[in-house]
C-alpha cells in the first residue's frame, strides 16, 4: 500500500502526516508515508488544496485533516 501526504508543510500538513501515522500504528501497519512538498507536484494530482491524502494513488481527502478512524477506514478497504 502506498501512502502519500501532500502539503508545503503547513501545521494543518504535519497534523494529517500525524493522524496517518497514528492509524498506521492502530492497526499495527509498518508503511512507509511518502510526502509530497513541492506545488508543481502536488498541482499535478489535480489537488488545488491541501493537505490530502493519496492511498495508491487515489486521493481520500483533500483540503481538511482527515480524522485517525477515518483514516483507518480508508486503510482497512
Amino acid at each position: 500500500m502506498k501512502i502519500k501526504i501532500l502539503g508545503t508543510g503547513c501545521p494543518n500538513c504535519q497534523k494529517l502526516e500525524a493522524n496517518t501515522k497514528q492509524a498506521l500504528k492502530e492497526l499495527n501497519l509498518q508503511n512507509e508515508i511518502e510526502k509530497i512538498t513541492e506545488i508543481q507536484d502536488i498541482m499535478s494530482y489535480g489537488v488545488m488544496s491541501t493537505p490530502a491524502l493519496l492511498i495508491n494513488e487515489e486521493i481520500k481527502v483533500f483540503g481538511r485533516v482527515a480524522e485517525v478512524k477515518e483514516i483507518i477506514a480508508f486503510l482497512q478497504k
